[in-house]
């Protein structure tokens, strides 16, 4: 079979650009036990034979798992990292796409500053130590959507270093029983990202898109303290959490922006540490939890039936729920780093040592970009927790949906209902429609408004529980028309006369003779029965604790 052609894939037309291999063959990264920064078939999870984990206790497991994450995070900034072309998603292809993205000769590199601010950001909200000289580097490998040959990095002196990144996970049976598990933050470094490759299957053909190519990227390479999938997903999800916050990335991994590498080794309890995989290119919290527990149990599978572990890359199959190999670590890759000749060595400055003189725009003051750090979600989560005395995981429900938050406090603002309420209506009801419906917040026809007036109408006893959904159902469906229109369209007030209902619950005893019997022998259901045949009579419109109330009264007289 033939090899199949590499093109460009531009709208309209074509242009051969080079002849590749079928694509199975493989390309080797470093040997087990290496540590490397790089972005293709490379882990940071340094393989080290003389590590050795505590002995077993009794009655624990007889194999541990070791996991390390590598994240590439797409920085949120209008241009590229070395050059002035736009970042924008789902543009038509190579359109964005200047000649450095392109590598034609003769081209330099322009150091992104928006770049710069955002990895000192991201590194001092991870409690990095922040290097004030870091180097870039020239990473250099053949790939088809690579056109430089080489990509540049920062493997000798990053940026930032020595961080930490605190979690919380659920254990127990209890929801509310959380603890926090902190990974260590190896390093955060500055790197351009590559082309994509599109494979035309029908036509044997591998189509480019250099939009991608030179797109600021963070690599932030957490060191392997995390032991499944739960971990590491939880990690990723405060991670993005706190990208999010900072501004620095929008990490939207299902576009792309968020994407993880996870380096996955088991041994038993006392011995070296295993032989490692990796799996690649993980988008999805969800399936990256499942990639990673599916690796772990499959080397403890190969590995109780006389097999050995292969230092090897694997992808995930997200259909067959299982990990496949991509390609052998064998051997090592001969990366040949060097300093990047045309980039000079990125200097930072604390707000006492700027040079005399120096233009602002040109220079970066770590301490500046410290003082305007937002409040990050770990923070937030306890003062929620604080402010309005909700559950530790109702406070991280807030914050794991876009603008929900942002929601909720705008319905606190307006309405006198207990915060409990308000939580309890956002997270189950107002959540549960946007989720049956799969809509953003932001797309919700129900306004923070209109739900704070609801609220109010409840928490007033102008209206029962029950009604409250409907008119929340009929808010919903966008008519434009306010709570107290809805209310007093469908008659859902709840009835305010007292002698009305003494005169309803007296009827429907002497209605239902057997019900009443059915109590006095003892069976506490039966009251229930009874509240729901007088609100039946009401037509949904009055309290059932005050029926319950006013039905006990004439029993016991």
């Amino acid at each position: 079979m033939a090899a199949p052609t590499l093109r460009w894939f531009c709208p309209g037309r074509r242009f051969a650009f080079a002849r590749v291999g079928c694509g199975s063959c493989h390309r080797r990264g470093p040997p087990t036990g290496s540590t490397s920064n790089g972005k293709r078939g490379q882990s940071s999870v340094a393989q080290q034979p003389h590590i050795t984990a505590q002995k077993p206790r009794k009655g624990e497991c007889e194999w541990a798992a070791v996991v390390g994450l590598e994240i590439h995070a797409q920085i949120a900034s209008n241009s590229k990292l070395f050059s002035g072309s736009q970042v924008r998603f789902a543009a038509p292809p190579n359109s964005l796409v200047s000649f450095f993205d392109a590598s034609l000769p003769g081209t330099l590199p322009v150091l992104n500053r928006r770049c710069v601010e955002a990895a000192v950001m991201t590194g001092l909200a991870l409690d990095c130590h922040i290097n004030r000289k870091s180097l870039f580097d020239r990473k250099h490998y053949f790939y088809a959507d690579l056109p430089a040959g080489y990509q540049i990095t920062q493997q000798r002196l990053p940026i930032a270093v020595n961080g930490s990144l605190a979690y919380s996970v659920c254990v127990g049976r209890k929801p509310s029983q959380m603890v926090t598990r902190t990974v260590r933050v190896k390093q955060i470094q500055l790197e351009q990202d590559s082309g994509k490759s599109l494979q035309d299957d029908l036509r044997s053909q591998t189509l480019i898109d250099l939009n991608r190519a030179g797109i600021g990227l963070l690599e932030v390479v957490l060191e392997p303290d995390m032991s499944c999938g739960e971990e590491a997903a939880t990690a990723v999800r405060e991670l993005q959490l706190i990208l999010q916050a900072l501004g620095t990335s929008q990490a939207n991994m299902a576009e792309g922006q968020l994407r993880v590498d996870a380096n996955i080794s088991v041994h038993r309890p006392g011995e070296p540490l295993g032989i490692r995989t990796e799996v690649k290119n993980l988008n999805s919290a969800r399936f990256l939890a499942k990639a990673i527990d599916y690796e772990i149990q499959r080397q403890i599978n190969e590995l109780e039936n006389g097999g050995e572990i292969l230092n090897e890359t694997r992808s995930f199959d997200y259909k067959l729920g299982c990990t496949v190999p991509m390609r052998d670590k064998e051997g090592k890759q001969d990366y040949r780093f060097m300093p990047e000749p045309n980039l000079p060595p990125l200097l930072l400055y604390d707000s006492g040592s700027l040079p005399s003189g120096a233009d602002p725009q040109q220079v970066i003051d770590v301490d500046q970009l410290r003082a305007q750090l937002p409040e990050l979600p770990r923070v937030t989560r306890e003062r929620l927790v604080r402010e309005y005395g909700m559950l530790p995981q109702h406070s991280c429900a807030l914050l794991n949906e876009v603008g929900l938050l942002e929601f909720f406090q705008n319905v606190i603002k307006e309405t006198r209902a207990e915060p409990k309420k308000v939580t309890s209506w956002v997270l189950n009801t107002f959540l549960g429609f946007l989720k049956q419906q799969n809509l953003a917040v932001s797309e919700s026809p129900v306004t923070p408004s209109a739900l704070a007036e609801l609220l109010d109408l409840l928490d007033r006893k102008a209206i029962s529980s029950s009604a409250a959904k409907q008119v929340f159902e009929e808010l919903w469906r966008n008519e434009g028309k306010t709570p107290a229109q809805i209310v007093a369209e469908k008659k859902l007030e709840l009835l305010q006369d007292p002698e009305a209902l003494e005169r309803l619950c007296s009827s429907t005893l002497e209605a239902h003779p057997d019900v009443v019997m059915d109590l006095k022998k003892g069976n506490p259901r039966a009251i229930n029965k009874l509240i729901g045949l007088v609100r039946k009579a009401t037509l949904g419109r009055a309290d059932p604790t005050a029926i319950k109330e006013v039905l006990e009264r004439q029993l016991s007289s």
